[in-house]
């Protein structure tokens, strides 16, 4: 299953409080997507994380795309995602799309929605981290390269995005 562009526009969104049976789903693809990255962790311990986003009312949130209510791409509104800077609060983070749903836009359409939700959280600047050190589809969006740097043995981009602008 996945969206195309006649169907992107039945996708909905829900969060992660209102479908917590998607903590699993959502953890398997985070391990497997960025496991590596960090040798102590696990499945649980994603999940465990993961459970810290069980809200709608503030951030930290996770988002999630679901089709046909098949749950097709997840992301993250984070707070204090990266301790090297404390000053830069709000992130957008764990954007992932299932892979067969790749390049169908959802990843474009929930990057938009976390705008929204930061936007009447009263957000004015969102930052993110991206292993591509093009920027990828976020430069493609609008977010702006702020720094490269090594982080926990991982070469990233760091990106800003002003909300509301």
């Amino acid at each position: 299953l996945c969206a195309t562009s006649r169907l992107l526009s039945a996708m909905k969104f829900e969060f992660l409080v209102d479908r917590p049976e998607a903590i699993h789903l959502v953890s398997r693809w985070y391990f497997e997507e960025w496991g590596r990255l960090s040798p102590n962790t696990s499945l649980y311990g994603i999940a465990k994380k993961i459970s810290q986003s069980m809200n709608k009312e503030k951030p930290p949130l996770l988002l999630l795309a679901v089709e046909e209510e098949d749950v097709v791409g997840a992301a993250e509104l984070k707070y204090r995602e990266m301790d090297i800077y404390p000053e830069r609060e709000h992130w957008l983070g764990g954007l992932f799309v299932a892979p067969q749903c790749r390049g169908s836009g959802i990843g474009s359409k929930l990057m938009e929605r976390i705008f929204l939700l930061a936007e009447g959280f009263g957000i004015r600047t969102l930052y993110l981290q991206t292993e591509r050190l093009d920027g990828g589809l976020y430069a493609i969006h609008g977010w702006q390269p702020l720094d490269r740097v090594n982080y926990k043995g991982t070469n990233v981009l760091v990106m800003q995005r002003h909300v509301g602008a």
